[in-house]
């Protein structure tokens, strides 16, 4: 996927979904027809790092996961500096902004990235996005967690299991691939998971009942203002706080909880696409060609015969 983790900027695996009011660019994984929506890349000199420009701020619509092999730098998350030192793993969940202050502070490096979606595992495929931060596999992803320390004697480990899923996604067309890509990626996400502080984070209370309302609601043709308005909040204030504590804005939320559930309906049933459209609180079917289609560069259709077509 070129270069859309830390410090990288997006390339064939991505592209610009929107621009954030403050100018950030956010990007959402655009999957291939027939392809797991799984991208690993290596930065292993200064090259890989050449072409970004001096503050490259961006974000995610996918979860990103970084092993550093060799070597020492720096990047920011949602503001805060975090060190990139030798056997660290960091986690950064969708949403969040990251910045490199200078190109000079990767190029020390020689790390991994891997950027993914729920989609890649089938322990997370039908997980509502707003258990992601309670899923065990996604612990180092959680509010309080972010990054680990991958213990010296499995530091080989970690740089064979990546250097194997880059391979198999080299040829995904070749028989067993995206069991072995699944597999694999489950593989790093337990040894990662495992890394995570033992006692998580308490949940933020606001957030709770935000998710709990969504949760409730969103197969009904709710908006955020009526997400808002049910938790005593004007939909703005809210969704400034949502975003500020979670790193995406309301409706974002409302939407990635449906088109999970669309996800899930499409891949375990032949339902018509305005039953889907129905059932989890869109408009109609001409509505939820569109709005999928934009959340995931593919149509519906498509995208279930390419569900289809891997059993």
């Amino acid at each position: 996927m070129g270069r859309s983790s830390v410090g990288g900027s997006p390339g064939s695996s991505s592209s610009l979904r929107r621009v954030r009011p403050d100018g950030t660019p956010v990007y959402r994984y655009q999957q291939g027809p027939g392809l797991p929506p799984v991208s690993v890349i290596r930065f292993d000199t200064e090259a890989d790092h050449a072409g970004l420009p001096p503050d490259h701020r961006h974000a995610h619509d996918f979860l990103v996961l970084v092993y550093v092999e060799e070597g020492d730098g720096a990047f920011a998350v949602d503001g805060a500096e975090r060190p990139l030192r030798a056997g660290e793993v960091h986690a950064v969940p969708p949403g969040q902004v990251i910045g490199v202050a200078a190109v000079s502070e990767l190029a020390r490096c020689r790390a991994w990235s891997v950027a993914f979606t729920p989609d890649a595992v089938p322990a997370l495929a039908s997980v509502s996005p707003l258990a992601w931060a309670h899923h065990p596999l996604l612990a180092l992803f959680a509010p309080g967690a972010g990054h680990g320390v991958v213990a010296e004697p499995d530091r080989a480990s970690w740089s064979g299991w990546l250097a194997e899923l880059a391979e198999e996604l080299a040829d995904p067309g070749r028989l067993g691939a995206r069991e072995a890509v699944a597999g694999l990626l489950t593989r790093v996400l337990v040894a990662a998971a495992r890394l995570a502080p033992s006692a998580p984070s308490a949940p933020d209370p606001l957030v709770e009942r935000v998710f709990d309302e969504i949760e409730a609601t969103f197969r009904e043709p709710v908006s955020a203002g009526d997400v808002a308005r049910a938790l005593g909040y004007t939909p703005g204030h809210l969704t400034t706080l949502v975003r500020e504590r979670t790193g995406r804005p309301l409706l974002e939320w409302i939407t990635e909880r449906r088109m999970t559930e669309v996800r899930r309906i499409l891949r375990e049933t032949n339902l018509p696409l305005g039953v889907v459209a129905s059932r989890t609180g869109l408009r109609d079917a001409s509505y939820l060609v569109r709005r999928f289609r934009d959340r995931y560069g593919i149509t519906p259709e498509r995208w279930r015969r390419s569900q289809r077509a891997r059993r």
